[in-house]
């Protein structure tokens, strides 16, 4: 019987076949999968924000693109997934809120997709695939057996990347 681990935000985990890994509600936040196919291993990273360094309170990894990142490929070597052989696909960075100004402080969920794709490919990790932007929430599932990742919206048919 296999188990569905959950990540809640801010937070990451890490899974191994047949297991899944979910995260609910991703709005401007962004759900980064980590995958190494031929361990059937994978993480994934519920990040809110893209840089640690903007912010004073930011003991909290996983709730930043550019540390989020960094601590599930240490989460996933220590289960036996090969750094090298990781991909990753991402979801979420939703902009949920219409605004009358452009202020680029509000566009989180532009900036996490941004600053999580820059940290992808400063670490050599090929994105394969994506479910970005827009103006919808989503929950996703990712499936290490197959490497697939299942994305569900309020009101849209199920996505599978």
């Amino acid at each position: 019987m296999s188990e569905v681990i959950k990540v809640g935000m801010a937070d990451l985990n890490v899974c191994t076949a047949p297991d899944a890994i979910t995260t609910l509600g991703l709005g401007s936040c962004v759900g980064i999968v980590l995958y190494d196919s031929s361990a059937k291993k994978a993480g994934m990273v519920h990040i809110m924000l893209p840089d640690s360094t903007k912010i004073r309170n930011n003991e909290n990894a996983a709730k930043f693109a550019d540390t989020g990142i960094d601590a599930l490929i240490e989460s996933l070597q220590k289960v036996g997934a090969n750094r090298n052989r990781l991909t990753a696909k991402i979801a979420g960075g939703a902009q949920m809120f219409a605004f009358s100004n452009n202020n680029d402080m509000l566009r989180i969920g532009d900036r996490n997709v941004e600053a999580s794709k820059i940290k992808l490919e400063k670490l050599g990790i090929r994105l394969l695939a994506e479910d970005t932007g827009l103006n919808y929430g989503r929950t996703i599932v990712f499936y290490p057996e197959t490497g697939e990742l299942h994305i569900k919206s309020v009101g849209k048919p199920l996505k599978i990347i």
